[in-house]
């Protein structure tokens, strides 16, 4: 295989370091006058149409504040844009919290999301050990919210949905926005030394792990109030783009990786109990990709499978090859073994070959089960925080959050 795809070789160094590069240039645009991230077309101009997210906008300053300990000109100042955004028009002066977004002609849109507020907790927490302005009253502020609203002590999970005046919680609980809880507070933990949050992804991921060794490795995501795996959840509705049916390979794979950076943090002097977690992240890891890599006739990782490991949404999304990148790194990166570095070589094939947009820049959000070009989810390219995570995650320590290893260098 070409050296350009192999980890450790030169050229994927290189291969890696253009890409990076390219991505901070490509995403540069996404400001708009009141600092919410504008949702980026395929060139990476500005979609001023579409509604400007909460969580794209947090994305936006974690994204720039990488780009910051990378030298990429300008990265300060889009760092400060979106942070202008999440203490102004994004957030909620009445109620508290955030708003999860604007639409094109400013009105908020409905709702406090779990998912929103942890990439707000991930941007301050960026931005603080970026040294921005104000980053660390807005750390402090999103973890109060959260600890108040999201967070529930009893479970040692999180909330998912409350209307927007933080008075009625919705009955559903989900994983997707604690897979993201568990990023924001390691994040926490690393940039501003709050160890008990480290202490409450370690909640999170036994009680995940509980369901998912019950499960053949295919994780729930989707939950009661009582926190009842809901298996049969939009069965009738498979592409939901919001809580799709069956399981979702691509977030086994981001457990995975998240999981063996919890224990690589958490267990630094017990090497058993490490040990132990990163067995499971690699069962969570070979699940995934035994069941949706290259698993309908073309190359790519199908986007959900029912329980029983066959593809039922086809569609390939960029973040699930984002995600496979950075966790087959990461897996051999702690375990040596030949066969995780052989996957991240597959994988890169296929991101350079069908993935990578090599006229407009970027990567192609969304393609169908043929690899081409699918717009219903994903239209444009809104997002960077995958792609430019994907470029960096393989060369930095697995212990630490990205921004501090970055940072380290």
């Amino acid at each position: 295989m070409n050296n350009k795809y192999r980890i450790d070789t030169q050229e994927n160094k290189e291969f890696m370091e253009k890409m990076c590069r390219e991505l901070l240039a490509f995403g540069r645009h996404f400001p708009s006058p009141g600092g919410s991230a504008w949702y980026l077309k395929d060139d990476g101009t500005p979609w001023i149409e579409r509604n400007r997210e909460t969580y794209e906008t947090a994305r936006m300053a974690h994204a720039y504040s990488i780009g910051s300990f990378l030298g990429y000109e300008g990265s300060e100042d889009l760092v400060d844009a979106a942070l202008k955004g999440l203490n102004g028009e994004l957030k909620d002066q009445k109620n508290g919290g955030w708003y999860s977004g604007l639409t094109a002609d400013n009105k908020n849109l409905a709702d406090k999301l779990c998912y929103a507020h942890a990439f707000v907790i991930l941007a301050a927490s960026s931005a603080l050990i970026a040294k921005r302005p104000g980053a660390d009253k807005l750390l402090e502020e999103a973890l109060d919210v959260f600890d108040k609203r999201f967070w529930d002590e009893e479970e040692g999970l999180t909330c998912d949905t409350w209307n927007t005046e933080f008075t009625v919680l919705d009955d559903y609980r989900g994983l997707n926005a604690n897979m993201h809880t568990v990023e924001a507070f390691l994040a926490a933990a690393d940039c501003a030394g709050k160890e008990e949050y480290r202490e409450r992804a370690g909640r999170i991921i036994r009680r995940v792990l509980g369901w998912a060794k019950e499960n053949n490795w295919r994780i729930p995501e989707h939950y009661t109030k009582d926190w009842e795996p809901d298996l049969e959840k939009n069965i009738e509705k498979p592409d939901d783009p919001f809580k799709p049916y069956g399981a979702t390979p691509g977030h086994g794979i981001e457990w995975s990786r998240l999981i063996t950076q919890w224990a690589m943090s958490y267990y630094k002097d017990d090497n058993e109990e490490r040990a132990s977690f990163i067995e499971a992240a690699e069962n969570l890891f070979n699940r995934a990709v035994e069941d949706a890599w290259n698993a309908d006739g073309a190359p790519g990782i199908a986007y959900t499978t029912g329980w029983d490991g066959k593809p039922c949404v086809h569609d390939r999304m960029h973040w699930t090859l984002a995600e496979a990148i950075n966790t087959s790194a990461v897996l051999y990166r702690v375990t040596g073994k030949e066969c995780y570095a052989d996957r991240f070589a597959e994988f890169m094939q296929y991101l350079d070959e069908k993935v990578l947009d090599h006229v407009n820049g970027s990567w192609f959000h969304q393609l169908d089960e043929h690899n081409q070009l699918k717009e219903t989810v994903w239209p444009g390219k809104p997002d960077l925080y995958h792609a430019l995570q994907a470029t960096l995650i393989p060369y930095n320590r697995v212990d630490l959050s990205i921004v501090c290893a970055v940072k380290q260098g």
